[in-house]
């Protein structure tokens, strides 16, 4: 009975530190839930739609950048899908307009205010990185660079390695055939 108990503790202690994780849905009586609820212009939201009796939708709303084809979802059969919110909206509340068989679904999108970037997304100035492996032919001193091919060292050294790599495919092979799975 004790461990009983112990995981039953476990399971709603982590349901509680979890639960803040989720993420937001809101939904508006008739059902199409958008995620998060208050999308910055130019976010991404997901829309569901529960309870259709159609396989597919298209969602409407002056929010999105264009119509949003909804699908069944294969887990739990809601129509799912995806939408962009255009850049330049002005905060507020938009209509969501999903036609479902028959009936019209309804719902709405909180357009949240335009956040900006604390910083540029890419570098302004260049980065002074050095030359890298082209700093010998940058020398300022006018000598050329010198190549020179691999010496006896080098070739045993990539004898030895290319001769493991083959005995340890080898050894694989042998493995797989014996338990049976290629």
């Amino acid at each position: 009975m004790g461990s009983l108990k112990v995981t039953l503790c476990a399971g709603a202690a982590l349901t509680a530190a979890l639960a803040p994780i989720a993420p937001a849905y809101a939904a508006d009586g008739a059902g199409v839930s958008v995620s998060p609820s208050s999308p910055a212009p130019g976010g991404d939201v997901e829309l569901r739609v529960p309870d259709c009796t159609e396989r597919t939708a298209v969602a409407v709303s002056a929010a999105f950048v264009s119509d949003v084809r909804l699908t069944v979802a294969e887990k739990d059969g809601v129509l799912v899908g995806a939408a962009s919110v255009r850049s330049g909206m002005e905060a507020g509340a938009y209509a969501v307009r999903v036609t479902c068989g028959g009936d019209d679904r309804r719902g709405t999108v909180h357009v949240g205010e335009h956040r900006r970037p604390a910083a540029p997304a890419s570098p302004v100035a260049p980065v002074d990185a050095g030359g890298g492996g082209s700093a010998r032919l940058a020398a300022a001193d006018g000598e050329e660079a010198r190549s020179e091919a691999p010496g006896t060292a080098h070739t045993v050294t990539g004898l030895v390695l290319a001769g493991i790599a083959a005995v340890a495919v080898a050894l694989r092979g042998v493995r797989s055939r014996s338990r049976g799975t290629d």
